[in-house]
């Protein structure tokens, strides 16, 4: 038996225990925003072109939504993000205070966090004062521990609205272009259109454990039947007062 072979049994393959991102990331919000702006955008423009107006009317409205919809995504973000960042502070510094007023009390807390995760007492309790010897790590374990949240990773209220409003105006701006390139009939911002619901579809496949064809599929499908519902009524509406 060779040396390399003896080498091979005597070590152990390791197993390959990898994960999906389950917070998706920076892909989440960025396919989300996009595909959110390519449905409602291409909804409207197919309710407008159902009513039977001119390429020109159409392309107003597609621009109106897209400005429209990006400043109230980036809105909504910032003070959705805001707001949560702000309770998150507002908590993290009513634990500093009772770290600094009872810090056997919060000692004990952790502790008994641990043990009811299945921690021998004793350790626990070891574990919970070496933790708490330095204030800034035991604010920082408490609120993990907690709160559930990192101090040190809050997300920026500029950041979210920034990336809402790009990736939704991308979307946006997808049925747009062949209007923008001189089309005048529905039907090429129909394809496109198409072609990028099916594209979002296939990369939220990326952070779910659903096939890449499945997602393009069903978001295809989804936006298709938003579009042809909204189409309809654009042109019940435009024969009703035309």
């Amino acid at each position: 038996m060779t040396t390399a072979t003896v080498g091979e049994i005597a070590r152990p393959e390791q197993p390959d225990h990898t994960h999906r991102d389950v917070n998706g990331g920076w892909l989440r919000p960025a396919v989300f925003g996009a595909m959110d702006g390519l449905v409602s955008n291409f909804a409207l423009m197919t309710g407008v072109a159902g009513g039977d107006v001119s390429s020109r009317t159409v392309v107003v409205t597609g621009l109106a939504g897209l400005a429209a919809g990006a400043f109230s995504m980036a809105a909504g973000e910032y003070t959705s993000v805001a707001s949560q960042r702000e309770l998150v502070e507002a908590e993290l510094a009513v634990e500093r205070v009772e770290l600094l007023r009872n810090p056997q009390a919060e000692l004990d807390e952790l502790a008994a966090l641990y043990v009811a995760r299945g921690v021998e007492p004793g350790l626990a309790h070891e574990v919970a004062r070496q933790l708490s010897a330095d204030p800034e790590r035991a604010l920082e374990v408490h609120a993990r521990e907690e709160l559930g949240i990192d101090p040190d990773d809050l997300p920026s209220p500029l950041v979210a609205a920034a990336s809402s409003f790009v990736s939704f105006a991308l979307g946006a701006l997808l049925p747009l272009l062949p209007y923008l390139l001189g089309a005048e009939r529905l039907w090429p911002a129909a394809a496109l259109a198409m072609a990028g619901l099916f594209g979002c579809g296939a990369a939220v496949a990326r952070v779910t454990a659903r096939s890449w064809w499945f997602s393009g599929l069903r978001q295809l499908a989804l936006g298709a039947a938003a579009a042809g519902i909204t189409y309809v009524l654009g042109d019940l509406i435009g024969s009703a007062v035309g």
